[in-house]
């Protein structure tokens, strides 16, 4: 199980911790990457700025500025990326809460025992985005992933009005077949979730893109009578062009790892 087990923030001079949360897991190995912990803190004013420690099943993360340093223990499998990000943030609440005045005067270990709860809850917050992820950024768009957009919304509301048609004749009796209605309407719905997968980042987006697709093929294959061939032509075509825009627009690269 991949997570965040603790945190703590320490003086770099002389490794004074002065806050940290507590520890998720007791085990032996827990143990030992605890005088991992220690050793580090006494030698953070030698080690670079970034750092990270692999200690068998478990890591430690952390990062040193004005000062003070931020470090966490997370296992193994638990992404750097995500851990420095996680560090930053930390660092980000410690500098607003307190000043380098009262850093650089403290005495006590732990004397920062409010900053606790906060630890604790960056911990919690980290560990339960990493399981339920809001969305991952996507890269910039692209002037073809622009016009990929705008033909996808023009070919959805297209079939969005040949539907309604389609329902109006059918109230007049004209002997419109209902399943045309369906099938505009898919159309319609198929256009707008590759709008949506060309915006924002989903798992398993590039699967999706290509079942996406095939409902367009298939609603226009069944479409075929009310349609000449440069209309099927086009929906198609920018159904195929739409895919792979989506396919071509993936997820922002992850930072380096940082390893010492």
């Amino acid at each position: 199980m991949s997570m965040i087990l603790s945190a703590s923030v320490i003086r770099v001079r002389d490794g004074l911790p002065l806050s940290a949360s507590t520890d998720y897991e007791q085990s032996t190995g827990m143990q030992e990457c605890r005088k991992y912990f220690k050793m580090l803190s006494r030698k953070l004013a030698q080690l670079p700025d970034r750092c990270t420690l692999k200690t068998g099943r478990y890591n430690i993360n952390f990062i040193s500025s004005l000062g003070v340093s931020y470090m966490m223990l997370c296992t193994e499998n638990y992404p750097n990326v995500l851990a420095f990000s996680f560090l930053d943030e930390l660092q980000k609440e410690f500098i607003t809460t307190y000043n380098m005045m009262t850093t650089n005067t403290a005495v006590r270990p732990y004397c920062f025992i409010e900053f606790v709860q906060l630890c604790k809850m960056l911990v919690l917050i980290s560990n339960y985005f990493f399981y339920f992820p809001a969305h991952q950024r996507l890269e910039p768009a692209t002037l073809s992933g622009i016009v990929a957009f705008i033909l996808s919304l023009l070919c959805g509301a297209l079939n969005l009005i040949r539907g309604f048609h389609a329902i109006e004749s059918l109230l007049q009796s004209d002997g419109e077949d209902f399943n045309y209605i369906v099938a505009f309407f898919l159309g319609t719905a198929a256009c707008l979730y590759q709008c949506y997968l060309l915006v924002y980042y989903t798992g398993w987006r590039n699967v999706k893109s290509f079942l996406t697709f095939g409902l367009i093929c298939l609603c226009n294959m069944y479409l075929y009578e009310l349609r000449n061939l440069w209309q099927l032509f086009f929906h198609v075509t920018v159904g195929a062009f739409v895919t792979l825009q989506i396919w071509l627009r993936q997820a922002q690269g992850k930072a380096p790892d940082y390893d010492v």
